[in-house]
């Protein structure tokens, strides 16, 4: 498996010109691929640069009209790699899009808490702003081509993820091997330098403890007891985390209900090879005694990728009572609830029929309830 073709493949769909085309993602994830690809196979007169060019950051520091006009001259397509590396790159956008209104320009950043912050404000109206995710199953099922190869590999994709050059290994050695450099040389160390974190001790041992946690609702006071961090450092972190796109944060969902539990948190994994590679446990799904977390990770970063990339506006979140009742996914769209259970059952014949907390259908009598396993998994996030 060379090379694997993604949803956004062709981005004339998306590019107009006097608009930023802005390209978000994790590291790793295919973004600079996916430009190459469709500079090489469009018709524009293209200007590649990067967000360490020196001299571009140079040029971007002056905000000169004309020196950038001289700059992309000539060219009807500028593409900036990891523009959130250029000074006050929001502002010297919104000068090129305001004096060369014929321009197309494409910015990714892998990092969106330095580019959204700086790309904001200065291109309200003026963007469009695409997330690419490490491939999902909508995208592997063209690659497979049936439905009955994605099930075949399923222990794989949540094993080790699903990074395009994760997918491309052949052996579980060298899958592996490409997880734990991910992990180690791109994710955790660039939110470590953004932070200028001198001790990465703690902040390693607050993501591994969100490992050990995942699809349990947690609270950043206790996790701060355990990992010896203040609250207000580890919401800190959490945020980056979050920005870096290592972390998804789902809340709880109420309509203002007493009974209901809305404070605390849970946190899924971008992807689960990297939540894998935090716990160093790459056992098979049928030796471990975490695949119903693994399971619930999964299925929730497939359908979020799927609703975006489908572009499907949905408010996502996990509903609790005090008592304990509670569900995994509750969808918000259109005016409409959507509930979801997931359960492993690993294509198991007999199964428990599970039916909506009381407390659910009570209260939230029009909505609709749904129980995701094996057997309907695909049909929930294609």
């Amino acid at each position: 498996m060379q090379f694997i073709s993604r949803f956004y493949e062709d981005l004339n769909n998306y590019l107009k010109p006097g608009k930023v085309l802005v390209i978000y993602g994790p590291r790793q994830v295919g973004k600079t691929t996916l430009l190459k690809r469709f500079i090489d196979s469009s018709n524009h007169k293209t200007k590649w640069d990067t967000g360490d060019n020196i001299e571009t950051q140079a040029l971007f520091s002056t905000k000169h009209i004309k020196d950038l006009q001289d700059y992309v001259s000539g060219y009807d397509l500028l593409v900036i790699d990891e523009a959130q590396l250029l000074p006050e790159v929001g502002r010297n956008l919104k000068i090129l899009v305001d004096h060369c209104p014929k321009l197309r320009i494409i910015v990714t950043g892998s990092s969106s808490f330095e580019l959204a912050g700086q790309v904001g404000e200065p291109l309200t109206g003026r963007k469009r702003t695409l997330t690419m995710y490490p491939l999902s199953q909508l995208e592997l099922q063209s690659q497979y081509g049936n439905v009955y190869e994605l099930r075949e590999n399923l222990n794989d994709f949540i094993i080790y993820g699903s990074y395009p050059e994760v997918l491309k290994q052949k052996t579980p050695y060298e899958k592996k091997q490409i997880v734990e450099e991910l992990m180690q040389s791109y994710l955790l160390k660039d939110v470590l330098a953004l932070e200028r974190v001198k001790n990465a001790k703690p902040v390693l041992d607050l993501l591994r403890l969100l490992a050990f946690q995942v699809g349990n609702e947690v609270s950043h006071h206790e996790l701060g007891q355990q990992v010896g961090l203040d609250t207000k450092t580890v919401s800190r972190y959490l945020d980056l985390f979050e920005k870096a796109f290592v972390l998804y944060n789902l809340r709880g969902f109420s309509r203002n209900l007493r009974k209901e539990i809305t404070k605390k948190s849970k946190y899924y994994f971008y992807d689960t090879g990297i939540r894998n590679a935090l716990v160093s446990n790459f056992q098979p799904l049928g030796a471990r005694n975490d695949v119903g977390a693994l399971w619930e990770n999964f299925l929730f970063m497939e359908r979020i990728k799927r609703n975006s990339y489908k572009e499907n506006p949905t408010n996502s979140y996990f509903w609790r009572t005090w008592e304990g009742q509670e569900i995994d996914l509750i969808e918000e769209s259109g005016g409409e609830l959507d509930a979801y259970e997931f359960k492993w059952h690993g294509g198991a014949k007999s199964k428990k029929v599970v039916k909506a907390p009381t407390a659910w259908i009570k209260n939230y009598p029009k909505s609709n309830f749904d129980v995701i396993d094996w057997d309907n998994y695909l049909d929930f996030v294609l």
